[in-house]
């Protein structure tokens, strides 16, 4: 089979657009291997290039906001009053609040820096005569690349040969139109390609682009997940409470003619340590984390979010080609009609296929016809004049070619119903196809309708081809692993409706599949009911699947999408877990959230797993923050009020925070188990056990004071020393406490977690017993408060697990876990 003419260019100087575009007269190989080289040198790589703050300059911003701000207020008013402990383990405090932040930070960002390099695009470029594909950013002007149906383009490039281009501009323009594009035009960076395709010349990249020149930074708008919606509300209310018992303490201290420079400096101390300053580190951390073990099992995340939010998923529409089957196509049988044979319809659907443009169907056709010598002797009697590539919208690809005797034809290959309706068929040929596409069908087998036609328009149906997709042996197993955990699985695919049901027996998916005739002409409320009860979705169009999203989001559901093609960008934006699945087009790739480089559907299973983990460790983190908010601020308030004691100083307090950050950071790496069920924040069980175990604490808090005071007789001094130490173990044994629903042990903490909690807790002993900065107790006293505390944390988890009894028992808690 040979193909026109095309494009001609040498390697050549660039010098300006125009004089490439003239100068394409000689050759059609495209630049050589070594002038790229070169030319990379010279212009750089194909990439934007986003201008980022210094590390330096990082480190300083962590000292500029309202909870620096705070503490930095603190360091002056010790200053002021000459307490100098106080003022250099506050500094020390911000210097480390500092350093975490940009070290957590950094990790985020280098993390998500990674994932952006695995999910780089590629684009088709011609160099020394063979087409190849290589990762976008090594393009430089001069190269002839081609772009068709769902690619973004990679550099702005001028069209050069082909019909046309309908492209996507929206990004670049704002425009919601898409735009035709015809030789001689310009294709923006960035834009991306929906109906087409055609050959084009870089002619800029990277910074030098449209997009490079009016976008210097790229940024994403920001939205909040239904996660991090409940994280914030947690953070809130523990500021607003924080801040009201530190107004009560202030307003004391002033009605008792207290030093208003001490109460102001413990104030202001007390409400950096109990607002959740660590809370957006934790969270980005997790997410962070959970991307880089997604990662790692060939699911890339684009959009961090959407790990929370599958956490809750409750219903997966799946594509059924490449994510439940293969997408391996092979040729499993031919039917030819009246007055043509087998021959005819190989030899239509091979001049109707194109190598190079790596399309499944087209592959599987040409991978079997070319064993059969005779047929593709046939085809190089013919030249392409014109190649219509495969458009989703229409179902069919077509071919203009010319004989060696000077004639003329078309042959076009597609959906079997859109071939017959070209065609000019009687009722016995409509009815012939249909028994030939069911029995297909009836195999598992999809239908390729092969047509022939002549210049004028007059078609004839030469016969049908058999495809067959086997779905993946684990697909199965996956669907079942994803059911009983709560997820509904929706096969969604444009195959026919017996095929759909035919795979779905195989994958043991129930049968119940609908197509979208017998959904979209009922009301909204029928049809809403009729795709919950659906098990899948036969003979659907694109458009369709963003109606199902949205339907099912108004029920009230969580949905997550699989797509690979450009038109199943917007139901992938739609849903709120879009998942582009291996072999997606560059388009669905940059719509979707999770980009899967692994084919199947077991990935989706990790990524669920993954997310409920995450959910887990942010419960527990919720939990213990709450829980710890109460204990302490209720305590010292209680105590100042109604004792006029201070049981812990300033300084102490201070030192609780920096104790605190290590264990708190650790909680993004802890065992956990993962939910049976999709996840959703019960906040009437999350503040519900975190008030229950912080008033526990503050009931155990107050003993120990009895105890220190009146059986003990200590001094001021050294009760503050032995509550301070009771506060920082105890404290660290909440985090036990708030991370499992049944006894502490039944979930073997993570090594990091376990260890930089007996770390600090024991520099917590050393501090008290040696009086660093606070005054001495000794190693007697130190060992009464670990045995006490001890104590009192079993008994805590003895009623923990009965008040999460009593909570499921009244109805509370609402989303049971096992």
């Amino acid at each position: 089979m040979k193909t026109s003419e095309g494009v001609k260019q040498e390697d050549i100087a660039v010098t300006s657009v125009d004089e490439m575009f003239k100068r394409l007269s000689s050759s059609n190989n495209g630049l050589s291997v070594s002038e790229s080289q070169k030319r990379i040198q010279k212009y750089g790589y194909n990439e934007i290039i986003e201008k980022k703050a210094s590390p330096l300059k990082k480190i300083f911003g962590y000292f500029w906001g309202p909870i620096p701000w705070m503490i930095e207020v603190a360091i002056i008013l010790s200053l002021i009053i000459q307490k100098w402990e106080d003022f250099i383990i506050i500094s020390i405090l911000l210097l480390l609040n500092a350093v975490v932040g940009f070290w957590q930070e950094n990790k985020a960002d280098n993390a998500i820096e990674l994932l952006k390099k695995k999910m780089a695009l590629n684009a088709k470029v011609k160099r020394d005569g063979k087409w190849s594909e290589i990762p976008s950013r090594e393009l430089v002007p001069g190269d002839i690349v081609r772009v068709r149906l769902g690619d973004i383009v990679p550099a702005d490039a001028k069209l050069i040969d082909g019909e046309y281009l309908e492209i996507d501009e929206s990004a670049l323009t704002g425009e919601s139109l898409p735009v035709e594009k015809h030789v001689s035009d310009i294709a923006y960076s960035g834009s991306v390609v929906q109906q087409g395709e055609m050959d084009a010349l870089v002619i800029s990249t990277g910074m030098n682009t449209y997009f490079g020149k009016t976008t210097k930074l790229i940024a994403e708008a920001k939205t909040q997940s239904h996660f991090q919606k409940a994280i914030i509300k947690i953070g809130d209310y523990l500021i607003v409470l924080a801040s009201l018992l530190v107004v009560i303490i202030f307003l004391a201290a002033l009605f008792r003619h207290e030093s208003l420079l001490d109460t102001l400096q413990f104030a202001l101390v007390l409400t950096v340590a109990a607002i959740p300053a660590a809370l957006p580190a934790v969270l980005s951390v997790s997410m962070a984390v959970g991307a880089m073990n997604l990662a790692k099992k060939e699911a890339i995340v684009s959009k961090l979010t959407s790990i929370e939010e599958m956490a809750g998923m409750d219903v997966l529409c799946s594509d059924k080609t490449g994510t439940i089957t293969q997408n391996k196509l092979a040729l499993a049988d031919v039917v030819s009609f009246d007055g043509f044979d087998s021959t005819d319809v190989y030899l239509a659907g091979l001049l109707a296929s194109r190598e190079e443009d790596r399309d499944p169907i087209d592959n599987a056709i040409i991978s079997k016809i070319n064993t059969i010598r005779d047929i593709t002797d046939k085809s190089e009697k013919y030249q392409v004049m014109d190649f219509k590539p495969f458009d989703p919208v229409i179902k069919r690809s077509e071919v203009t070619v010319e004989s060696d005797q000077g004639e003329k034809f078309r042959f076009a290959k597609g959906a079997p119903q859109v071939i017959l309706k070209m065609a000019d068929t009687d009722k016995q040929m409509i009815e012939q196809v249909q028994e030939t596409v069911d029995t297909f069908a009836s195999k598992g087998y999809r239908a390729l309708g092969v047509a022939k036609g002549d210049m004028e328009g007059k078609w004839d149906v030469l016969g049908i081809i058999a495809l067959y997709d086997p779905p993946y042996d684990d697909s199965a197993e996956t669907i079942m692993n994803a059911q009983s955990m709560g997820v509904d699985i929706k096969m969604v695919t444009g195959d026919h409706l017996a095929i759909a049901k035919q795979i779905a027996k195989q994958v043991k998916l129930n049968t119940n599949i609908v197509t979208e005739s017998s959904i979209f002409d009922k009301s909204d409320e029928k049809a809403g009911k009729c795709i919950e009860k659906a098990d899948g979705f036969a003979q659907v169009f694109p458009e369709h699947k963003y109606h199902i999203v949205e339907v099912l989001q108004k029920r009230g559901h969580i949905m997550g999408m699989t797509g690979d093609g450009v038109n199943d960008a917007p139901a992938l934006k739609k849903a709120d877990v879009g998942i582009a699945v291996a072999g997606a087009t560059d388009a669905a790739k940059s719509a979707a959230d999770i980009v899967f480089t692994k084919a199947g559907l077991s990935v989706i299973v990790d990524a669920i797993k993954e997310s409920r983990m995450i959910f887990q460790r942010m419960k527990s983190y919720s939990i213990y923050r709450i829980a710890e908010t109460v204990r302490v601020l209720f305590f010292i308030t209680l105590s100042i009020l109604i004792f006029n004691f201070y049981p812990v100083t300033a300084l102490m307090i201070v030192l609780l925070a920096l104790f605190n950050d290590a264990p708190i950071m650790a909680i993004a790496y802890d065992n956990v188990r993962y939910s049976n069920l999709p996840d959703k924040w019960n906040m009437r069980e999350i503040l519900s056990m975190a008030t229950f175990l912080g008033i526990i604490g503050v009931i155990s808090s107050f003993l120990i004071f009895y105890i220190g005071e009146h059986v003990l007789n200590l001094g001021q001094g050294a009760i503050q020393s032995f509550i301070f130490l009771k506060l920082a173990v105890a404290g660290h044994l909440t985090i036990f406490l708030a991370r499992t629903k049944g006894p502490f042990w039944s979930i073997r903490p993570s090594g990091i977690l376990f260890w930089s909690t007996i770390i600090t807790k024991l520099i917590a002993t050393l501090i008290v017993v040696y009086g660093i900065y606070i005054t001495p107790i000794g190693w007697g006293l130190a060992s009464f408060v670990w045995v006490y505390s001890i104590m009192a944390f079993v008994i805590t988890d003895f009623l923990k697990i009965q008040f999460y009894k009593l909570l499921d028992e009244s109805g509370l808690n609402l989303w049971k876990r096992v």
